[in-house]
């Protein structure tokens, strides 16, 4: 790379939408680029610690712990949650997003955008700026031949096993023309943009290149993956160097065998109480020491047996690898760092990609599924005692994370953005954008 470059990291959502760009960002200036990110304002203070720079773009919502319960538990509804989060707050908001993003790129070099910010390709198409596209989870690319788990309809999983990619296919084609982003196609319309896909699903990709920001042993490519997709690994951001275990917390590891950790991440664990409490009645069942993850001391389910605890925050990579097994949420940074950690996890799918990152999980063999409808005690303690009884999950837990630590994710990522830096100006002489840009 002949000189720095200014390189903007555009990401929307909760701390597993950030954390990944964050990770990638920190590599890129150790190299000695410019790297920024463009999302929330809410989040400046975690960058700045960091050492990162924030552009801000809206829409701008307070984080989960700031938030009404009702409106994270809309969010976070199965069925209709990921509909109200797009069509309450993101695309009422798609040409604040655009304009605050376009200050962001002015002397940028590349743009990378983030699977639910739709201002990204726009702003890529529309400026002609060299863009890179990412995703997270392997749902995005809504696969015939890997195809998504929705988080509810769970008998699909065997019905599209069998119906096959030509059918699943036909499906697929129905059901991205009947979701529409209307207000992102009419703010394309009016920048004159042509039409180059539904925004949430095939539009959301640059022509140029894709990064899949997740493991080769998470999910393998497919046939129909954009051609111009490369895995980079988990972007694991590890920046808790200073934090101290809590002394209540690092007596109660060491004075037994390793404990059950449940955990809901950082958002779903606001509408977790009866997560919590079926929790603790399943443990109690296994006579299983178990330690709460709670996020705030406003979730704390009240007095607890003397061989379960219940801390506000330690970070995942501090006290998954001393779990005996994770039960969690889903979240495709929870379910990487359980991976990371080499134990077997219990996963209880609230929305979005969860239900199909669980999937990806209990193929690898090292985990197993609850939904969040049949998350009871009796159900729960089943199954824990199904990972903590048969050898099978552990081993298996164990060989799937010496291959995620063969990886570098942040390193391999940005080992592709300087690929394609060096090769951008014969990609944008050669490539046309779908829009005749």
């Amino acid at each position: 790379m002949s000189h720095p470059k200014r390189i903007v990291l555009n990401t929307w959502g909760s701390f597993g939408d950030v954390h990944p760009y964050m990770a990638v960002a920190l590599e890129l200036r150790a190299r000695g680029h410019r790297p920024v990110i463009a999302t929330m304002e809410v989040y400046r203070e975690k960058l700045e610690a960091a050492g990162l720079e924030l552009a801000p773009v809206r829409p701008n919502i307070p984080q989960p712990k700031e938030q009404e319960p009702e409106l994270i538990q809309k969010i976070m509804e199965p069925r209709t949650g990921p509909r109200f989060l797009m069509e309450e707050i993101v695309y009422p908001a798609i040409r604040d997003a655009y304009h605050d993003l376009l200050i962001a790129v002015e002397d940028a070099d590349l743009l990378i955008t983030h699977p639910a910010a739709p201002a990204g390709p726009l702003v890529g198409r529309k400026t002609g700026l060299p863009w890179i596209s990412t995703v997270l989870a392997p749902l995005s690319f809504f696969s015939v031949y890997d195809p998504p788990i929705p988080p509810v309809m769970q008998w699909t999983t065997r019905v599209f096993s069998l119906l096959g990619p030509r059918f699943l296919k036909l499906f697929f084609d129905v059901m991205k023309s009947e979701y529409k982003a209307k207000p992102v196609l009419e703010f394309r319309a009016e920048l004159g943009l042509s039409d180059y896909g539904n925004p949430m699903f095939d539009g959301q990709h640059s022509p140029f290149r894709v990064l899949a920001m997740f493991s080769k042993v998470f999910a393998a490519p497919q046939p129909d993956w954009p051609p111009q997709t490369e895995i980079t690994g988990f972007c694991f951001y590890d920046g808790n160097h200073g934090f101290v275990m809590p002394p209540q917390l690092s007596d109660f590891l060491d004075s037994g065998p390793p404990p059950i950790l449940f955990t809901l991440g950082s958002s779903a664990v606001w509408i977790g109480r009866e997560f919590f409490r079926e929790s603790i009645e399943a443990a109690k069942q296994l006579g299983q020491r178990a330690v709460l993850l709670i996020g705030d001391e406003r979730n704390h389910p009240g007095e607890l047996p003397d061989d379960m605890i219940a801390v506000d925050y330690v970070p995942y990579e501090m006290l998954m690898p001393r779990a005996s097994v994770v039960v969690h949420h889903g979240g495709v940074g929870t379910t990487s760092q359980a991976l990371l950690a080499g134990v077997p996890t219990l996963i209880v799918p609230f929305a979005f990609d969860q239900s199909d990152n669980a999937d990806h999980a209990a193929r690898l063999g090292v985990s197993r599924t609850v939904y969040r409808n049949k998350y009871r005690a009796a159900r729960v303690a089943a199954e824990l005692n199904r990972l903590l009884s048969e050898p099978t999950f552990a081993q298996r837990a164990l060989d799937v994370s010496a291959q995620v630590k063969q990886e570098n994710g942040p390193a391999r990522a940005a080992d592709l953005i300087e690929q394609f830096l060096d090769g951008t100006p014969n990609k944008v002489e050669e490539l046309a954008y779908a829009s005749g840009n």
